[in-house]
């Protein structure tokens, strides 16, 4: 089976994204699936996505020209696997299509911390035989669209919020994961295997 062609996309303020990119990038090449290309910081790639398909966006903050939007949201809808990791949920603020796309945004963040994850959905491919694992990360607290299929969840203030969720968008297939806000959250074995098996789903290549 031939390779997925994959952009790793990494920019944006705030977090160390060019650490965080990097992980990323390694995490994905332990898979022989994957055929990886990577850039940062420069949006417009957002309007020449037709070469691959999957994208794996860690970014903070910034906006999207109407070009941008448009590539982005209509190359998913057109049947393409998007993964959103981290800060990926606190991008576009002004943006709602984007938002829309995604599933959800960021509201806030307790501090970092080591906490539990709980995998609420284990019959999903992407968290099929996991269980409860702790990891040391920022955990957003996001408001989310109630129709994403929540795949894990960890608990703020005594109620659970999501980590990990799978959606569709058109033809398109979004997998957005919370965690990830540093380098050393991004190479935590746990965040690799859900980043793995997410893109793989998105690409339409596990279940």
């Amino acid at each position: 089976m031939e390779r997925i062609r994959t952009l790793v996309f990494a920019g944006g303020e705030i977090h160390n994204y060019k650490a965080c990119g990097a992980a990323i990038k390694d995490a994905l090449s332990e898979r022989e699936e994957f055929e990886i290309t990577y850039m940062e910081d420069d949006l417009n790639v957002l309007t020449k996505l037709d070469p691959y398909e999957l994208l794996v966006f860690y970014y903070t903050v910034g906006s999207l020209t109407d070009e941008q939007k448009l590539g982005l949201l209509n190359w998913v809808a057109s049947g393409k696997g998007f993964v959103g990791i981290h800060s990926a949920a606190d991008s576009f603020r002004d943006c709602p299509e984007y938002r829309a796309m995604i599933g959800g945004h960021f509201v806030t963040h307790p501090r970092y911390r080591p906490y539990q994850v709980s995998v609420v959905d284990p019959n999903h491919p992407i968290t099929e035989g996991l269980e409860e694992f702790m990891v040391e990360d920022e955990q957003y607290i996001l408001d989310y669209d109630p129709r994403v299929n929540v795949l894990c969840t960890a608990l703020y203030r005594g109620k659970a919020m999501p980590v990990a969720w799978t959606k569709e968008w058109g033809k398109g297939r979004v997998f957005y994961l919370a965690l990830g806000h540093d380098e050393k959250a991004c190479r935590h074995e746990m965040f690799k295997l859900l980043l793995q098996r997410g893109a793989l789903w998105a690409a339409g290549r596990l279940g």
